[in-house]
Order: C-alpha cells, then structure tokens, then sequence
C-alpha cells in the first residue's frame, strides 16, 4: 500500500514485575524489547523489583486528598513513560492476581492524581489516556486447570478491562503463557518467546501504520520485522 502514511516511532513502556532475573518473564521482557527495538521504535524498561519500587500507597498521595502531594519517586516513575503509545505489563499469576508489587504501581504512578469521578467516567488521563495495554502473563498451573478456575476471564473483567475504563485508554490485548515451571523445554519456551517478538511486531505496526491500514494489509506486519 504506496498511499500508507506512518503515524510515528512508537514508544513502549515495558513493566517487568517478577523477582528473579532468570525467569521466563525476564526472557519475555527481553524479546519483547529486542523485536521492538528491531522494527526502530523506542522501549522504556521498568524492571520493578530490580529499581526496588515501593508498591505502597503513601496516605499524602490518595487522590481524594485536596492537596495531594506525591513522593519523588511517583513523578520519577511518571517521567520515565509520559509520552508513550503503549504500556506493556509482563508479570505471573500469584493466588489468581498480578504481584502486589504491580498493583502497587497501578495505584501510585498511573493512577496519581486520578479522581475518582474521572474513573466512573472513563475520562482519559493524561498518562494512559487513548494508550493500548498488552499484557504477558505466566502461570505455572495449565491452561486447563486455568480454564476451570474462570482465571482468564476473571483476570480480564477485573484488571485489563478496568484499566482500559478506567484510564481511557484504547485498547488492550493479553498474552497468555501457562505450565511455566522449571525444566520448561527449549522447544516451548523457544516458541513462546517468538510468539511474544510476532506480538511485538504487530503492536508496532499498529502504531506505526494504525489499525485500519493493518486491517486492510495484514503484510505491513513483515516490514517491521528487519
């Protein structure tokens, strides 16, 4: 398509959040940023554990305060991923939820200064306001037993979808990885990850093309694979 007009870069803000460096989510993470980084678009890596974010809400930064003030590493955290396109959360299911740590960063940096009325409205905020979500997550558990629990369509209902209401945002897509367990085969663990870099590469054509073009020409996906 001759008559395609490109849109922009891409940015990418990744949140890493698991706490051991060999995990599957950290190879995740690394596919996810090599494939963005060859298709020549941007990526900002936030490895939570590794910075050593606090995940508490402090009582000075709850919205609802009139005089809000928030700690210096909120707005260090806001700094690093204003401007982007797309939040990319990569995390386990611990107890059928994200990490704390994650929740923790939902609450103080992406939803500081949020109303709530602005929440019930899904009014777009500043930082994630008309930005895609995409999420990977990991489950040792398999997809069957996932299945029966209702996991994914629970998980779902109560953060991907909530986080798009609530925050305006775009859109959102989720990535599924279960039976993640240690001994994991080469072969698997190989395919996952270039699952993970085919998803890449189609988050930035959508940026970079936009939808419509990406609907109407599924091949734009091979030019950001270089």
């Amino acid at each position: 398509m001759g008559d395609t007009q490109e849109t922009g870069t891409g940015r990418h803000a990744v949140f890493l959040c698991h706490p051991g460096p060999a995990s599957f989510n950290h190879a995740i993470a690394d596919a996810y940023c090599a494939a963005v980084r060859a298709a020549g678009q941007d990526v900002v890596l936030r490895d939570l554990y590794a910075i050593g974010f606090d995940p508490v809400l402090k009582a000075a930064e709850r919205p609802t305060n009139v005089a809000a003030t928030y700690g210096q590493d909120v707005l260090d955290e806001i700094e690093h991923i204003a401007g982007c396109d797309v939040f990319v959360l990569i995390y386990p299911i611990w107890f059928g939820t994200p990490p704390a740590m994650l929740k923790g960063y939902v609450e103080r940096v992406f939803g500081a200064g949020v109303q709530p009325e602005a929440l019930q409205g899904r009014a777009r905020t500043n930082l994630l306001g008309g930005k895609r979500l995409l999420s990977f997550s990991t489950s040792a558990a398999s997809k069957i037993w996932l299945d029966e629990q209702g996991q994914g369509q629970g998980l779902n209902s109560v953060f991907d979808q909530y986080l798009v209401h609530a925050f305006g945002m775009r859109s959102q897509e989720h990535r599924r990885f279960a039976h993640i367990v240690p001994g994991l085969s080469a072969r698997f663990a190989d395919q996952y990850l270039r699952d993970v870099a085919a998803q890449a590469q189609r988050t930035c054509a959508q940026i970079a093309f936009g939808d419509e073009a990406l609907l109407a020409d599924p091949a734009l996906v091979t030019r950001m694979a270089r």
